[in-house]
Parts: C-alpha cells; sequence; structure tokens
C-alpha cells in the first residue's frame, strides 16, 4: 500500500501504537475512506483500543473463492463496502487496461442484486454506481444495469455486449449480512487462475482512490454509460426459446405451479420466462415476491436449505392446489423444486436429484431433434466432482461424453467454452449445490431458464401420467440408484479447519492417508490440495491443483464416494457423499442405510465435530 501523506486524525490513530503495519492501514483508512459510517466504524474501534478487531478487518485483503470476491459488509480492507469495491474495481481496470488494448471500445458490464445494510449506507446498487465511476473516470464504456438483475444476466450481457469483462454485486444466497463483487471474463464466464491472481497484484498497486473514483453520480449523466437492460432482458427470452420444446403443451396444461424469489431479485424474471415458455404464470408467494435485503420471513435465504424454508410457498401450494413449488434463490441463479406427493405430504428435490432430471430430459429432448444418433458422440454433459456421478453413469450407455471439473461453475463454464470452441455442443450442466446450466446461452448457473426447463418437464410428464418423483425413480431403475448425501458442519476458526486437514494428510503416520473408516475400507484417496491421487499414474492428481482451499476424497471398497472439502463462500467444512448400484440390482432402502452409517463414521472419525467445536448443520 502507499503512503498516507498528511493525516488530520493523527492524534485519533496514535491511540493505536506498537503495530507500524497497523498504524499505516488505520491511517489509510481514515483518509481514503469518504463513507461517514464506515470511517466511524474504524474510528470507533481505534478510540476503544480494539487492536484484534483492527488488525482482522485492516492488516488482509479478500482473495477470490469459487465464487469471486465475498465477505460481510462493513468497515475494513476485509470486507465489502464502498472503499474495498472502488479499490477492487481500480485493480480490475489497471488488469483490463494489460489485457485489451479495445478496452475502451468494448466497455464492461456492471450489474446488481438487492442486498444492502442502511446502517452504514451500504447496498449493492450504490457498490455498483461505484464500481462504475471508476470506470467511468477513465473513459471506459460503462453497461450499467438501471436496475436489480438475475446475476445470470451479467455474464450474458458480456457475450451480447461484446464486453471485455463484467462484475455482479451479490452475494447470492448468503446471510444477510454479506455482499460480493462477482467477475466475468469477456467469455461470458467466471475468471480463474491466472486472472484471479492477477487482479489481485493490480488491486494491491492501485489501493488508493483516484480523482472521480468516488463520483457514485457520474453514472447518470456520462454519455460512456448505457443502460443494457431492455435489450438484455428481450434477447435472453428470445434464447430461452431454444430450450423449449413443447409450448403447445405448456399453454395447455392444468398444472399450476408456485413461485418464490426468497426476497430477491427473481420474481418478474421467472413470470417473463413462464411467458417466453407458453406457459399461464405462476402463482408467486407474495410475502416472499419483492426484495428485502432483510430476508425477513426466512432463517437463512437459502432454498438449499429445505423444506423448513420453503414453509411459506409450501402453504400457499396447498392452498392453491399447485403440486409443483419453484424457488429461485436471492440472486436468481440457483433453484429448488419440491413436489407433492398423493398423501399430501411433500419432496424436497436435491440438486443431485434435480440434475438427474434435467440431465434426462435434455437428452430425450435433444435425441427426438437428432434422429441420428452418430451425432451424439459430440455431445457433452457437465458436472463437478462432488456432485453426484448419474450423468457420468447416463453417459456410458446412451454414449455422449462426461466431464468432470473443480467444484465451482468458474470450472464447468470455462470447460464448456473450450469444448463449444472445439465444435462439441454441450447440453446441460451441474453442482450439487442446486446449480444448473440448461442450454449454453449463459455460460453459469441460472435459476431463471432451470425454472421453467422444470416446469416443461412436470407440463409434459404430466400428459404421461408421471409426477417429477415417479420419473426420477424410472431413471434410477434404467441406470441405476444414485444415492446421495450432502451437509455441513459450521467452522469460524481456520487454525482448527487447518488441523483437521492435516490430521487426514499424516492419519497413519507422516504423509500417510487413513485406510479404513470405522471398518469401511478405502481403496482410493485424492487430495486436489496436495495435487496427491492413489489411483492415478505417478500418484499425481489429474484434476487442477488447488492449494488455497481443503479438499480430499475417499473411494471405499463398497463403492461409496465421499469428498470433505471447505467452502469457497461460506464458513463450513461440506461433505458430500454418493453411493452408486448397477440397474435393477439394489434396494434403494438398503443404500440409504448403508450411505448413512458410512457418513456418520465419516464425520465423527475424520472430523470429529465434539472435539473441534463444530457446529452441526440444523435441519
Amino acid at each position: 500500500m502507499g503512503d498516507c501523506g498528511e493525516d488530520v486524525n493523527a492524534n485519533l490513530v496514535s491511540h493505536v501504537t506498537g503495530d507500524s503495519q497497523l498504524d499505516k492501514a488505520i491511517w489509510q483508512w481514515i483518509t481514503w475512506d469518504k463513507n461517514p459510517k464506515t470511517r466511524a466504524q474504524i474510528e470507533e474501534l481505534v478510540k476503544e483500543g480494539k487492536k484484534t478487531e483492527l488488525r482482522e478487518r485492516l492488516c488482509c485483503r479478500m482473495t477470490f473463492g469459487t465464487s469471486g470476491l465475498r465477505a460481510a459488509m462493513g468497515a475494513g480492507f476485509s470486507l465489502i463496502n464502498d472503499l474495498t469495491v472502488i479499490q477492487s474495481t481500480q485493480g480490475m481496470y489497471r488488469y483490463l487496461e494489460k489485457c485489451f488494448p479495445d478496452l475502451k471500445r468494448r466497455g464492461f458490464v456492471i450489474g446488481y442484486d438487492t442486498r444492502g445494510q442502511a446502517a452504514i449506507s451500504c447496498s449493492s446498487e450504490r457498490l455498483a454506481k461505484l464500481a462504475a465511476a471508476v470506470l467511468l473516470s477513465k473513459g471506459v464504456p460503462v453497461y450499467l444495469f438501471s436496475t436489480y438483475v438475475p446475476t445470470p444476466f451479467v455474464p450474458y450481457a458480456v457475450k451480447q455486449m461484446k464486453a471485455t469483462a463484467g462484475v455482479m454485486i451479490t452475494a447470492s444466497h448468503n446471510p444477510k449480512q454479506d455482499n460480493g463483487y462477482k467477475v466475468y471474463w469477456e467469455n461470458g464466464s467466471q475468471i480463474t487462475s491466472p486472472h484471479d491472481k492477477e487482479i489481485l497484484k493490480c488491486i494491491e498497486e492501485s489501493v488508493e482512490p483516484w480523482d472521480g473514483s468516488w463520483n457514485e453520480n457520474i453514472a447518470d449523466g456520462s454519455p460512456l454509460r448505457s443502460d443494457p437492460l431492455d435489450e438484455i432482458c428481450k434477447s435472453y427470452m428470445e434464447d430461452l426459446k431454444v430450450i423449449c420444446f413443447h409450448r403447445d403443451l405448456n399453454a395447455e396444461t392444468s398444472l399450476r405451479f408456485v413461485h418464490t424469489a426468497f426476497h430477491g431479485v427473481g420474481h418478474d424474471y421467472v413470470q417473463l420466462a413462464f411467458k417466453a415458455f407458453g406457459f399461464a404464470p405462476p402463482i408467486p408467494v407474495q410475502e416472499q415476491k419483492d426484495p428485502d435485503p432483510d430476508f425477513s420471513t426466512v432463517r437463512c435465504p437459502n432454498p438449499e436449505e429445505g423444506e423448513s424454508v420453503l414453509e411459506l410457498a409450501l402453504r400457499l401450494a396447498e392452498k392453491e392446489g399447485a403440486r409443483v413449488v419453484l424457488a429461485t434463490d436471492p440472486d436468481a441463479d440457483r433453484l429448488a423444486v419440491a413436489e407433492q406427493y398423493e398423501n399430501g405430504r411433500w419432496k424436497v428435490f436435491t440438486g443431485n436429484e434435480l440434475a438427474a432430471l434435467l440431465g434426462w430430459w435434455l437428452l430425450a429432448c435433444w435425441k427426438e431433434k437428432h434422429p441420428d444418433l452418430a451425432d451424439i458422440k459430440r455431445v457433452h454433459m457437465l458436472a463437478t466432482t462432488v456432485s453426484s456421478k448419474i450423468l457420468q453413469t447416463i453417459a456410458q450407455q446412451e454414449g455422449f461424453h462426461f466431464v468432470e471439473t473443480l467444484p465451482g461453475f468458474k470450472w464447468i463454464g470455462n470447460r464448456i467454452k473450450e469444448l463449444m470452441d472445439n465444435g462439441n455442443e454441450v447440453l446441460f450442466a451441474f453442482e450439487e449445490s442446486i446449480g444448473f446450466m440448461c442450454g449454453t446461452s449463459v455460460l453459469d448457473k441460472d435459476g431463471v431458464s432451470a425454472a421453467v426447463v422444470m416446469a416443461e418437464m412436470a407440463a409434459y410428464l404430466e400428459t404421461r401420467n408421471l409426477t417429477l418423483s415417479q420419473q426420477l425413480s424410472k431413471i434410477y431403475e434404467t441406470y441405476g440408484f444414485h444415492i446421495s448425501k450432502t451437509s455441513y458442519l459450521i467452522c469460524q476458526h481456520l487454525p482448527t479447519i487447518k488441523r483437521i486437514f492435516d490430521r487426514l494428510r499424516n492419519f497413519g503416520g507422516e504423509r500417510e492417508y487413513p485406510r479404513s473408516c470405522g471398518g469401511y475400507s478405502i481403496v482410493h484417496t485424492r487430495d486436489v490440495t496436495t495435487g496427491y491421487d492413489s489411483s492415478q499414474p505417478g500418484q499425481k492428481c489429474v484434476l487442477p491443483v488447488t492449494k488455497n482451499s481443503q479438499m480430499v476424497t475417499f473411494t471405499f471398497q463398497n463403492g461409496c464416494v465421499a469428498t470433505l472439502r471447505t467452502s469457497g463462500t461460506e464458513p463450513k467444512i461440506k461433505y458430500y457423499a454418493e453411493l452408486r448400484a448397477a440397474p435393477g440390482q439394489s434396494d434403494p432402502a438398503c443404500l440409504k442405510e448403508e450411505l448413512q452409517k458410512l457418513i456418520h463414521v465419516l464425520v465423527e472419525e475424520f472430523l470429529e465435530p465434539d472435539k473441534n467445536k463444530l457446529i452441526r448443520r440444523s435441519v
């Protein structure tokens, strides 16, 4: 960081002594931050002498995780606020300037959701305008949406407008105090290495705000700013029709759908998507239809949490006689689905189950249009390595290609671009955490398109007297049951996480991974953090090494594959486990029981929740 120069708050800063790095960081913050509310937060901590908290806030920076920069909103270089978004965008400008000689012709896309904290005058819209100010002040054209949009609109707009890059201000389904800065490259995919590391370097070299960077109102009158909303929305909805296969059935169906936007951005756009497919509008959950940064009707804004957070939608569906509930998360890039059984109970599908349905459906629709099955050799579907292998199994039987990536759609999107550039066709991709990509208009997960594709599938199955649950059973009967379980434990203490994974890497001695777990024999271990894979020649991992995150996968003798990994966006240790059976050879109830026993010993022996004071997921 550069020197601050003269500081009128020298007397205030002098209360903190004995730590030159911290003193310098305080001086910089108080000098550079023009938001009086976040500046006051730091000043108050200085007055109170809270050096530990000041170090946590000021002496480290955010890094790019699986979904960009993400942190709580608040004062400090390690959090999301006006100053860190300005700094991040200044770094983005410096890097884009190096990569694109035509930056000032092609421009940059900026979108935002509806998050905010009034107490510190921080909102996604304000942060988006500050990001725009940085670029506009340097003569870069900016496509700044005039209102909140789904996250998928930003990567879609980057490609449509032929922009150099784009950013979405969002923290997706994170708790209400969080926000984020999600970066897309010119190909419409999230950035991966080396872009993330190079951007961080440029941010470090561009920390002092430039003249004009704080002028959030510049976007209101600059000729370089344009609003892409109408063009992008119209184009997106038109492109959506490419994956609509039964428009006439959609228009005639008696099936009714309830949609909840989870207090986020999804309502208007899901309504338009249903219209594009010929459906009557889905019934909205009124209490959750409009944006609310407090997410006041749910304990957490993540529809993946299941029936407990879908309560309002399920009760409305019962009242309205709607059998299917669709829930988009707050930035509308993920989708949860529930279906009512005949006995009145509800099934909330897992991400892996929804992927089995969507993969089957998109392949079936593709085959209808391609009677020459020789074409299937060009077809691909993708999933992350912690997701179900159901697509891999279907691919082996049907003759198309399955590709596995590291966790995170940034890996999926970039791999898809490579495949398409080589003349291949991609039908579908997913990650188990209810993230789905139907078609290739958007090279990222998209809850809006997934919602309307699920609705069309349900309407089609209705004409065959089948429910989604029944069709899922048929898929498993045909290709073999894939029973999976995903959950997490919360750990706020990074040294504890490191200790847990270091113990696994030295379980039976130095550099010896465990050979069994609670009586279950382990036949292979893969550790993408270190690049080790016992199943590969030379014991070298095929997937890219990711040293900055923890991920270890165990393959058991009974066929179970289980992964332990840290979340890229939240303080969680996640676990993923799946048992696969050959078609017609296993009882799913027995498989579930076996999987549950294995998961229990996996968590207790390898994570030691009580000893490590891990917080178990509340259901």
